[in-house]
């Protein structure tokens, strides 16, 4: 039987421009203005609709396209095998979890899972949220406060840029990467209560990682609590496939383990991972936990089946890693700027938001979806294509992007 979403329950979008759109109320008049703004500056972001499964090819907007734009690299979304889990745990314990975790929303499905982490990442105990959004912001609001001091790489996710401030701590934010200038900050934290270092280990827009083994030395030197948010990492990297903290052989040195169930797990939710007080006493204090309705028994069970699958089949994360390389070095060897990269996430700068929408557009034209990024995700003036490879993706696949796009921006350079 072929599973499909009933379309008669999607009512059709009336093709309508902002500008047919009935006039705001006047409280809200404002908000004209300010997306006449987006639209001139080259801001305005697309409302897309996907039929169908994540893949290789994914459907938007009725047009076919070469998929380059999700975060599934081991090619699980799509998997029936997480499908079937998740429909398997749905009969057992019904959809909606009903509750937040504290009251009655914690589930046999999400205790399995919250095990299945920790035995993954090899620590005492795990705590699942809503989403990976949530398990940053309400870790580190909930690990620092007003006498303490945070210190955060330039690049981080916006999710802990927003726990810092939440925390309502002083916040020292580093150059990218730049471990001279971390040791210079932390050297000015004073008396701060606590001392924090949070960074992404793969940075989502970058495609680079963070230098753990050097962040451990000055989480020591400093006495400071290390966060690290391994979100880009978790499934692709180390031995197991529980990230770069495994990969790069410094478990001892992290104190907080962040990730999130939706990228290689292809599933729903995020994740803290840790020592087995650090994970209880979270359970006290992290609002967004507390305070939220646990995610679905049936999306747990599903990050639970795929984080087998990750022991399973390594041989997914070896060749996507591999095929990765070979892209990365094809585009530097046609002249193109890919920003320091080192991991499946491979951006081509392209420099003003304008320009980077007109590339994504001229690929989307030759059949391949890879989405333009551009402030706030990224520095004004440093807009990027951004490529997501998945196992999925074959050579021949990477050999067609490679060259569409080089031919894109050398069309465009010499115009």
């Amino acid at each position: 039987m072929t599973c499909r979403l009933d379309a008669a329950v999607i009512p059709p979008q009336p093709s309508q421009s902002p500008g047919d759109a009935a006039p705001l109320p006047a409280a809200l008049d404002w908000i004209a203005d300010d997306l006449a703004a987006l639209r001139s500056a080259g801001l305005e972001r697309p409302h897309r609709v996907r039929s169908g499964r994540q893949g290789r090819e994914v459907d938007l907007d009725g047009q076919t396209l070469l998929n380059f734009g999700s975060n599934d690299y081991l090619g699980y979304a799509g998997d029936v095998r997480l499908t079937k889990a998740a429909s398997k745990a749905a009969c057992a314990e019904g959809f909606g979890a009903g509750a937040s975790p504290l009251v009655s929303g914690h589930s046999q499905a999400h205790e399995l899972l919250e095990r299945a982490l920790a035995d993954l990442l090899a620590v005492d105990a795990a705590l699942t949220f809503p989403s990976g959004f949530a398990a940053n912001t309400a870790t580190i609001a909930a690990l620092a406060g007003p006498d303490d001091f945070l210190a955060s790489d330039a690049r981080n996710h916006a999710s802990i840029i927003d726990g810092c401030r939440l925390s309502r701590g002083r916040v020292g934010i580093y150059p990218h990467r730049d471990m001279a200038a971390l040791d210079a900050i932390l050297s000015q934290a004073g008396s701060a209560r606590r001392r924090l270092i949070v960074t992404d280990t793969v940075f989502s827009m970058d495609g680079t990682v963070a230098p753990l083994a050097d962040l451990c030395e000055l989480a020591r030197k400093h006495r400071a609590i290390l966060m690290v948010d391994e979100a880009h990492a978790t499934g692709v990297f180390g031995a197991r496939g529980s990230g770069l903290v495994e990969e790069t052989g410094c478990a001892d040195g992290v104190h907080v383990r962040v990730g999130t169930l939706s990228k290689a797990l292809a599933a729903a939710g995020g994740f803290v991972a840790g020592h087995a007080d650090m994970i209880h006493w979270l359970r006290h204090k992290a609002r967004a936990w507390i305070f939220s309705t646990a995610h679905p028994p049936a999306v747990a069970a599903a990050a639970t089946r795929a984080i087998a699958l990750v022991s399973q089949e390594p041989h997914r994360r070896r060749e996507l890693l591999v095929r990765a390389a070979d892209f990365r070095q094809t585009l530097l060897q046609n002249g193109l700027d890919v920003a320091g990269a080192t991991t499946q996430i491979v951006p081509i700068v392209v420099g003003a938001a304008r320009d980077a929408v007109a590339v994504s557009a001229r690929l989307a034209e030759a059949g391949l979806f890879v989405p333009a990024i551009r402030p706030p995700s990224v520095p004004a003036g440093k807009s990027l294509v951004r490529v997501s490879l998945s196992w999925h993706h074959t050579a021949a696949d990477l050999d067609r992007l490679a060259g569409t796009i080089t031919s894109i921006l050398r069309d465009r350079a010499e115009s």
